[in-house]
């Protein structure tokens, strides 16, 4: 049998953590037997479904890398075929019409909290037998499944083992609205028939909505897949993932400055194991993933590890994929890097003293940009009168130089020192600070080789300037 699965997200909100990582795992448990992965937009939910976020589904799909073999398909796009199965199910008197106003059954449902009983619809509670009798047959009404009363569901779930419903449990669910509508459960149902599914991963937030499910898929004579329900996502601080903990949306991810590579990586590991290995490539995730290995428990989001998952790829990652993300974040900052050294050589240099994105895309401004002012407290500590000699020797022999390698640089600094009689410091941080604005860099020398030659002695004679009007004024 193709094993056959499906992401079917709706776009009421942005795509957030919880569900790329439920797309995630259904994307993998495809993958991972050489089946076949399905991207569906519930969007049944009109009023509160928009363009917007189904553009922001689509988008942080491609982001992190997850592709679909078909699709996406729109609910709203087949209501004609699933008002066909309603009348069918009509017809087979597996389904029947509920002429029963709303707040009468609001004022049951009332009822039987105060009674201590289950708050449910009775189709044989006598006021609704009353109204479904005395209505006329062109009445609003809904379309109700008539559940079994008498039975159980039993399912294996794949990550949960064996549940069991009892059917009496369960009452008649609307499956078509007044307005003539079909409902989410319903529309799920004829969707995995129709498209094949044989798997369905998803949120636990769904195991009440499986029994009634499979009672639909039976009565339609439709296969059952199987389902496997992920626990949910916790914060950092114990409670359920929300909007209070930050960034919830994969894009606010991006945003933020994480690689694609980590997010999805971190997101595979929050729930899943292979071992105690925690770094995957995605043909590693592809080769290790079963539903089996899913946690049951609940799983804590921890923002620091996803901080070390984002350094490890930026350090590790292929270069020219993280220059690809990296430019993104250097436009956002009106960086133009096209005038300077390779994007993939800055990162090498710096990408290891950054966690994210933008932190590099801003570490990396001094590479492509001259600035107009040095760093206030950098200038104090290592613009001193004292850094005259320092610089001014540096810069001649600087400019001698036919060999601009890193080694010959490194050579200059050491020079300078040895001809002054000062310690590497004395040298080494006021060029800093004069080629890089500030007071923290990589190693002074491969910085000044990336930066070029023209643009170091400019900047070493602004620090000059600078060191100077202070001597006078002094």
């Amino acid at each position: 049998m193709t094993i056959k699965t499906r992401f079917a997200p709706s776009p009421t909100g942005f795509l957030h953590v919880g569900g790329a990582r439920t797309a995630l795992y259904s994307w993998l448990a495809a993958r991972s037997q050489g089946g076949q992965f399905v991207l569906r937009i519930e969007d049944t939910d009109i009023e509160r479904s928009t363009q917007e976020a189904v553009d922001a589904i689509l988008t942080g799909m491609e982001w992190l890398g997850l592709d679909w073999d078909e699709g996406p398909y729109y609910q709203t796009k087949r209501f004609d075929r699933y008002n066909e199965l309603v009348d069918q199910l009509l017809a087979e008197d597996k389904a029947y019409k509920c002429y029963a106003p709303k707040d009468l059954l609001d004022t049951i449902r009332e009822e039987q909290k105060a009674n201590g009983l289950k708050a449910r619809y009775d189709a044989n509670h006598p006021k609704v037998v009353e109204a479904n009798s005395q209505a006329k047959a062109d009445d609003p009404h809904v379309i109700r499944f008539r559940n079994p009363k008498e039975g159980k569901v039993v399912f294996d779930d794949k990550i949960r083992g064996r549940i069991e419903i009892a059917n009496s449990e369960l009452d008649d669910l609307i499956i078509r609205r007044t307005d003539g509508s079909p409902t989410y459960n319903f529309c799920v149902v004829v969707d995995d028939w129709d498209m094949g599914i044989t798997q369905v991963v998803r949120g636990e937030d769904h195991i009440n909505n499986t029994p009634r499910q499979i009672n639909i898929y039976e009565a339609l004579g439709a296969p059952v897949p199987e389902f496997a329900h992920c626990s949910m996502i916790l914060g950092d601080d114990g409670a359920k993932l929300s909007k209070r903990h930050g960034a919830v949306s994969v894009m606010q991810y991006r945003d933020q400055g994480f690689l694609p590579q980590a997010l999805r990586n971190y997101l595979v590991r929050l729930g899943w194991s292979h071992g105690d290995q925690e770094i995957f490539s995605m043909e590693e995730m592809i080769e290790f993933f079963s539903l089996g290995a899913i946690s049951k428990s609940a799983s804590a989001f921890n923002t620091e590890k996803l901080h070390w998952l984002n350094n490890h790829y930026i350090k590790h990652g292929d270069p020219d994929e993280v220059a690809k993300h990296l430019q993104w974040h250097l436009d956002q900052q009106q960086i133009d890097a096209s005038q300077g050294p390779a994007l993939t050589d800055v990162i090498g240099l710096v990408g290891e003293r950054c966690n994210t994105l933008v932190e590099l895309a801003a570490q990396s401004r001094y590479f492509y940009q001259d600035f107009d002012e040095i760093d206030a407290t950098a200038a104090k500590k290592h613009l001193r009168p004292v850094a005259l000699a320092p610089l001014q020797v540096a810069k001649g022999k600087i400019e001698a130089l036919d060999d601009w390698t890193v080694d010959a640089l490194k050579a200059v600094i050491a020079d300078t020192c040895a001809e002054l009689d000062v310690g590497m410091g004395k040298v080494g941080m006021p060029l800093r600070v004069a080629v890089t604005g500030g007071g923290q860099s990589p190693s002074v020398d491969a910085v000044m080789h990336l930066i070029g030659k023209d643009r170091v002695v400019a900047r070493i004679d602004q620090a000059i300037k600078l060191v100077e009007a202070r001597a006078a004024q002094s």
